[in-house]
């Protein structure tokens, strides 16, 4: 792709020059400024239809739902005005409804391609977000954002360029996503196989007695949860140690390693409870998410946490680490817990010690462990690589919009 011939300053500090025919136009000079209205889910639920009702949400198209009226008709641009996905435009057309934390931009004449504008104004709309509070990008601040126009012939042929683009793009982000999705599913699969069957494929097999774990070798045993651990409740005197937390994503972890996470920190962490190397956390608000593991870390965890220390030396710590975070086992953990609702569920200590767990010989379970460690680190690299792929597809996507639109990049013999 080439350059255009010759270009000129744009008077825009983040657009730079632009080719020497194009103009630089704000907003309000283009478009009529509007905005959405309120639209609750019972009014949704009440007046069901064939007309879309976008949101602040940016999946899905940002569809909220559909009722039997609409408020727009026509071809608009509309942008997310609230919350974290603000600054996010879009390009509507047809008859369709928006939310109160929608903007809306209506052409004041025929000389605008609007699929070319999305483009443009999805690039720089995020500089203008404002961030102090909740993050915002209002009607009286998107009204004064600059951006570059050409013709409107030009315009189509930047937008039909874009859109094919984009699309060949996009579905390669959307085969590697799927790609991540299956190596997920087969990592999963694979400790759940391993921890509950063993590694020998011929071994004789017998009857668990216990329904979530099924048939297991016939030389392992079946015991208890208060056979395999003592529950655990010491606690800091200074408040000093390492905090630790728990998830369901990355067991336990060093709250120190977390980012942007929600989680009020008291002012004094005394009498929060110790927790060592080869000791089973349970989040007890969100055991029934998975939120459990071993800790690698000695350190210190909150005091609504149950902490549970193994009995002896025949339990090793990463073969429970692995069983104990399988889905299957979050289901049993599930059926243990109490409370009404779901996000009141709790696991606790009688619950815990009453469920049933595997337990193989000690050198089989050294045997699993060292297996699966080899094999998720191989599934993990995998993974990783092809996250990398997707930021480099999407960092790109990103550059060759910004180029197009911009005028950096003469598109139209491409098209």
């Amino acid at each position: 792709m080439m350059c255009y011939p010759e270009y000129k300053e744009s008077g825009v500090e983040w657009i730079g020059e632009i080719p020497k025919h194009w103009e630089t136009k704000a907003v309000w000079m283009m478009f009529h400024l509007g905005r959405g209205r309120v639209i609750s889910n019972e009014e949704i639920g009440n007046n069901p239809g064939q007309y879309p009702v976008y949101s602040s949400q940016t999946e899905n198209e940002g569809i909220m739902g559909y009722i039997d009226t609409y408020d727009f008709d026509g071809n608009y641009i509309t942008w997310t005005t609230d919350g974290a996905k603000a600054g996010t435009v879009f390009y509507r057309t047809g008859q369709f409804n928006c939310t109160n934390v929608c903007g809306t931009l209506l052409p004041k004449n025929q000389d605008l391609d609007l699929r070319f504008f999305r483009h443009a104004l999805n690039i720089v709309t995020s500089q203008f977000v404002r961030y102090d509070i909740n993050p915002k990008l209002m009607n009286n601040v998107m009204a004064k954002i600059r951006v570059q126009v050409p013709s409107k012939t030009e315009q189509t042929q930047i937008a039909n360029f874009l859109d094919h683009k984009t699309e060949q793009i996009d579905e390669l982000i959307r085969i590697k996503e799927r790609q991540i999705e299956l190596l997920h599913e087969q990592r999963t699969a694979l400790i759940n196989q391993v921890v509950t069957k063993g590694l020998d494929p011929n071994v004789d097999m017998k009857p668990s007695g216990v329904e979530w774990i099924g048939e297991i070798p016939g030389h392992w045993e079946v015991r208890r949860n208060k056979r395999i651990f003592n529950e655990r409740d010491d606690r800091s005197t200074t408040g000093e140690e390492e905090l630790l937390t728990v998830s369901h994503i990355t067991g336990v972890s060093p709250r120190a390693e977390k980012k942007n996470v929600g989680m009020f920190l008291a002012e004094t962490m005394e009498g929060y409870k110790h927790c060592s190397v080869g000791n089973l956390v349970i989040n007890t608000m969100w055991a029934w998410m998975g939120a459990l593991g071993i800790s690698s870390f000695d350190g210190i965890v909150s005091p609504s946490y149950n902490v549970y220390e193994l009995k002896s030396s025949e339990y090793l710590p990463r073969y429970y680490d692995y069983l104990y975070r399988t889905p299957n086992h979050v289901n049993e953990i599930i059926r243990w817990s109490k409370g009404i609702w779901t996000s009141r569920w709790r696991l606790y200590p009688d619950a815990f010690f009453s469920m049933f767990t595997i337990t193989p010989p000690f050198t089989e379970q050294v045997q699993i462990a060292n297996f699966l460690n080899c094999k998720t680190e191989q599934i993990d690299e995998l993974i990783t690589t092809e996250q990398q792929k997707i930021k480099l597809l999407k960092e790109y996507r990103q550059s060759l919009i910004s180029e197009a639109v911009t005028g950096k990049i003469d598109i139209r013999n491409e098209v």
